[in-house]
């Protein structure tokens, strides 16, 4: 079963001066919400893990449900109704997530309906972790939202911020 979660460093604090209810895309996406963030497999007990204390947490929920949307291989259709892709497809269907300020990645290859996750920093011996796509897809989308529920409750007008509700509407929960 997969795991996502994050840690806040207490060593890269947001400004306190910040306008949650008006801050831009950059700004959410780059200079606010910095920690740490985990992906972890409970059945293996194994995680790929940062340990930098400066990775934008909202930047990398929402690159990873972008991911998870590439990986999928399938354009949307041009009825705006969500395609979901076709397990049965070979692929392989690959996607990188880069953090920002850092040369690190993390790389996804999705093959038939399983996705392997890879990570630069992560040593050659240890195997990628692996999980249904459509687990991680909806486990993205739940962090996403777990996410800013959290940060909202930190952060008064985080909630009211157009580019949050634009995000949370573009990533809905799924079923």
């Amino acid at each position: 079963m997969l795991d996502i979660g994050y840690a806040l460093s207490r060593r890269f604090p947001d400004p306190p001066q910040t306008d949650y209810r008006s801050a831009d895309v950059r700004t959410l996406r780059h200079d606010l919400f910095c920690g740490d963030v985990y992906l972890a497999d409970t059945a293996t007990d194994r995680e790929l893990s940062t340990a930098w204390g400066w990775v934008p947490v909202l930047d990398f929920a929402w690159a990873l449900c972008d991911v998870t949307e590439e990986l999928g291989g399938n354009p949307p259709p041009a009825s705006g109704r969500e395609m979901l892709p076709d397990s049965r497809s070979p692929g392989p269907f690959r996607a990188t997530l880069d953090f920002t300020e850092s040369a690190e990645l993390l790389h996804f290859t999705r093959r038939f309906g399983w996705v392997e996750i890879t990570a630069d920093w992560s040593a050659d011996d240890e195997g990628p972790l692996s999980f249904s796509y459509g687990e991680l897809r909806r486990e993205a989308r739940d962090f996403l939202h777990d996410l800013v529920a959290d940060l909202s409750d930190m952060h008064e007008g985080l909630e009211a911020n157009p580019v949050v509700w634009t995000l949370m509407a573009r990533f809905p929960r799924l079923p």
